[in-house]
């Protein structure tokens, strides 16, 4: 029996989403075979430089991919928000399975909330986008930069390193650590495009995998994380640009809600679009902005 290779980080956290995907794939095709092959990143190698100062752009997704490629491994699991927003060459996302919650959350010693951290607090956070959102509503928080995988960025604030630090509620639940977390209200903190979901990725040519892969697609999640890092590739700003955006359905429709700035340290821009279908939201929402 032909066992498909499954290219995913080395990460605890990359391995269990395989694992999560596979699992889903061996319910709509039982017949098939899977091994995973882990993959250590430009991101995984190099723990102390800021992410932004690594180009941002593939440092946890960029050796995968070049291993599909290469034809080392068949198809790959990655946080969606980690891609960079254009496909490379001969690669495709053949699935986006069910999304989970896309929200961001505040980790801390012993519970408190946002409004409950001191004055001065230091937060733990590298990210341009969650630096923006928090000081929109607590300019007196201090952002100290921070490395490491989930597990360890919560375990330095533990330690007292950090006052709090700010991880992606995926993540902890995938990792079975929510019941340290706080989530943060999307009225103050949006998520990064594509948080909360998940990309199969295989190489475009290879049709027989896809349509196999294409049983554990969500075609309204794709249509939402689509539309997401369309506004990303019209901002022009790579995964760890200062944008915030979130599209989802509604009771009555779809809404698309975007908190960006212009560049680290502009102020917060914050809109909202509406519609019958998630197309065409993210163009809406970008004629609001004054990115100038």
């Amino acid at each position: 029996m032909t066992v498909i290779r499954v290219g995913a980080r080395a990460s605890n956290l990359a391995q269990l989403q395989a694992r999560w995907v596979i699992e889903r794939l061996k319910s709509a095709h039982p017949e098939l075979e899977f091994e995973i092959v882990p993959i250590r990143t430009q991101g995984d190698l190099d723990r102390t430089t800021p992410l932004p100062a690594m180009g941002g752009r593939g440092v946890f997704t960029g050796e995968v991919e070049r291993a599909l490629l290469a034809g080392e491994v068949d198809f790959a699991v990655h946080s969606l928000k980690d891609l960079p927003v254009a496909d490379a060459e001969g690669l495709v996302i053949a699935a986006v399975p069910n999304r989970e919650d896309p929200r961001d959350a505040l980790v801390t010693r012993t519970g408190e909330t946002l409004s409950g951290l001191a004055e001065g607090a230091v937060v733990g956070t590298g990210s341009p986008r969650r630096q923006a959102q928090l000081a929109a509503v607590r300019p007196d928080l201090v952002f100290e930069p921070i490395r490491g995988n989930i597990e360890t960025r919560a375990a330095k604030v533990a330690a007292g390193a950090y006052d709090a630090t700010v991880l992606a509620v995926a993540g902890l639940n995938r990792s079975g650590l929510a019941a340290v977390v706080r989530p943060i209200p999307l009225g103050i903190m949006l998520p990064a495009p594509g948080q909360g979901a998940l990309a199969v990725q295989c190489r475009e040519s290879d049709i027989g995998l896809r349509r196999k892969l294409a049983a554990i697609d969500d075609p309204g999640d794709r249509a939402a994380v689509f539309e997401e890092r369309r506004l990303l590739r019209l901002i022009r700003g790579g995964c760890h640009a200062p944008v915030g955006a979130l599209c989802r359905r509604g009771p009555d429709g779809w809404m698309f809600e975007a908190a960006v700035a212009a560049r680290p340290g502009a102020p917060l821009q914050r809109v909202e679009v509406r519609g019958d279908r998630p197309q065409g939201l993210a163009d809406r929402a970008f004629a609001m902005l004054d990115l100038a």
